[in-house]
């Protein structure tokens, strides 16, 4: 062929600054990066992987990359991944995430932190490599990630992984570590809400929360909150969740100190397992503005998607927990390599199967990979 087809992945990542210097470069960014994709999608793991992955379906590969030199070895994939500037890597990625997911209005998006175990080195004097992720939990999408400086932590990577989210109408979740006022003000001031946990790392305001909801609950006359209750058996437990959402936010003496603060939460769960029963009771300050028991509940809920749907799956099903690659910037480089393909897999809705099954079939079926690929032309 004379010119490869223009994919989704030749238009979002093709201005992606290419690390090698120019007499080096005897294989093309966009093809060593769409035979690492789909090799991850597959099952490999590293850059070893990715090119034995490569060499077995070169004949597949030919037939829409133009590869002059054939297949780049394990030392190129290698380098590639270790040299490639991770920042503008990650910008690329929120790029052609856009285009899958163009609108957030509506979505539930939790932030969260994972330290990848296995990415420290001790002779190097390199920490575990810990990333700040954003996911979309309604339509299943990881919309980005930002590392956090060594010697820092979570708060100062969480503003600069909202700044790059376009948050208009979304619901923003985030644990006790992001519940600080600068936060706040900017999910605010981007047009977002936010719905972030209080503990005891903000004293005060927990404190205050703990009381206004006692207030309202017992306060004479009309119920000035809304409630849910929801009942979930199974696995021999029995668990009762219970919410309780007020706007009576001005009995809050800090509520002026925080911005957008229009609404509070309790949710209290009671677990109970054979005879042994256990209640605990968790807080949240929200910008929603005249929002139900049951909205508030149903984000709460799904804050833990970041968890179980993008973590969770990321450890159990792309082994990246245990994954020792660590040159460079290769470990944060295969990490959104890891989410490049969990979301390319999750957009393929045909196969009626788990992520690890569709998997397998990727790698056995070459008209499924280019399914999941998305290779259209644009």
């Amino acid at each position: 062929m004379d010119q490869p087809p223009t994919t989704t992945i030749s238009v979002f990542f093709g201005d992606l600054p290419d690390p090698r210097i120019e007499r080096t470069k005897r294989h093309g960014l966009l093809d060593i990066l769409t035979i690492a994709i789909c090799a991850m999608i597959c099952g490999a793991d590293g850059a070893t992987q990715i090119a034995l992955f490569g060499e077995a379906k070169e004949a597949w590969f030919r037939t829409f990359l133009k590869l002059p030199h054939g297949i780049p070895s394990h030392d190129t994939f290698g380098k590639v991944l270790a040299n490639l500037d991770p920042a503008a890597f990650e910008r690329c990625f929120m790029k052609w995430v856009r285009h899958w997911a163009q609108d957030l209005a509506g979505e539930v998006v939790p932030i969260d932190g994972k330290t990848l175990r296995r990415s420290f080195d001790r002779a190097a004097g390199k920490n575990p490599l810990h990333l700040v992720s954003a996911w979309a939990s309604e339509t299943g999408l990881s919309l980005g990630q930002v590392a956090t400086a060594d010697k820092s932590n979570e708060i100062t990577a969480i503003p600069q992984l909202l700044k790059l989210l376009d948050l208009r109408g979304a619901s923003v979740t985030i644990d006790a570590m992001g519940c600080q006022k600068a936060i706040a003000q900017q999910i605010v001031d981007q047009e977002g809400d936010y719905v972030l946990a209080v503990k005891e790392n903000q004293s005060r305001l927990h404190e205050g929360v703990q009381k206004l909801i006692a207030e309202v609950r017992s306060h004479p006359g009309p119920p000035r909150y809304d409630y849910q209750e929801t009942t979930e058996k199974g696995h021999g437990r029995m668990e009762v969740r219970r919410l309780w959402c007020t706007e009576q936010v001005s009995w809050l003496r800090q509520h002026q100190d925080w911005p957008g603060l229009h609404s509070v939460a309790m949710v209290e769960s009671q677990r109970t397992v054979g005879e042994q029963t256990s209640i605990e009771r968790r807080y949240y300050i929200s910008s929603h503005q005249q929002i139900k028991a049951r909205r508030m509940a149903h984000i709460i809920r799904r804050h833990w998607a970041i968890e179980n749907e993008l973590h969770w799956t990321l450890d159990v099903t792309f082994d990246e927990d245990r994954c020792r690659v660590r040159k460079g910037h290769a470990d944060r480089n295969l990490a959104l390599l890891r989410k490049i393909a969990l979301n390319l897999l999750r957009q393929e809705k045909t196969a009626k199967v788990g992520i690890p099954s569709k998997r397998l079939k990727a790698g056995w079926d070459h008209a499924y990979l280019l399914r999941v690929l998305a290779v259209e032309v644009i």
